[in-house]
């Protein structure tokens, strides 16, 4: 395995993301449903980067997401979803974390001054859960409600409301 990838120099890593989650909020068995409800797992990937795999950290991970992937064999011919224990995880260079919301300057302003450190902001759930409202991810109520707890100036909460606005119905909100 090759140590530290980057994007231009992957070796042979999979591209995936890390869910810190609270299972007093959501259960691991729910998120697998996310999972499974939210990619094709009958579609091959063309090349290990983009191979769709769930990694899990213990043994009871493991037992519940070969259960929940028998499921889905029940309703599919073929499933190519790998199912891998999780050994080691880097995270995308900085300017792959939080694609989106790095690219709107008036919302920038705001983290920036929140978090001069690029490390706090890319561990920052407030910019995770922005960047997803900026792809169209979770309803406008949704915003509403945790919009206090992101901590943005007045403008940039008329910006991110507006902009949440405008996308309705342009993009699938995840379940």
């Amino acid at each position: 395995m090759k140590e530290n990838p980057t994007y231009h120099s992957l070796g042979n890593h999979t591209e995936t993301i890390q869910v810190d989650y609270d299972p007093t909020v959501i259960s691991y068995g729910r998120l697998l449903d996310v999972f499974w409800d939210s990619h094709d797992p009958v579609r091959p990937s063309w090349s290990r980067q983009y191979m769709s795999a769930i990694f899990y950290q213990n043994d009871e991970q493991k037992r519940q997401t070969l259960l929940s992937m028998a499921r889905v064999k029940q309703r599919q011919k073929k499933v190519y979803t790998k199912i891998l224990p999780l050994t080691e995880f880097y995270h995308a260079e900085a300017y792959h974390q939080k694609h989106r919301l790095r690219s709107d300057r008036d919302l920038m302003r705001d983290f920036n001054t929140m978090y001069p450190q690029q490390e706090d902001f890319m561990n920052s759930t407030a910019a995770a859960r922005i960047n997803g409202y900026l792809y169209g991810y979770g309803s406008l109520e949704d915003l509403k409600n945790e919009l206090p707890g992101f901590g943005l100036s007045t403008v940039a909460e008329s910006k991110l409301v507006e902009v949440v606005k405008k996308r309705k119905g342009k993009i699938a909100c995840a379940p």
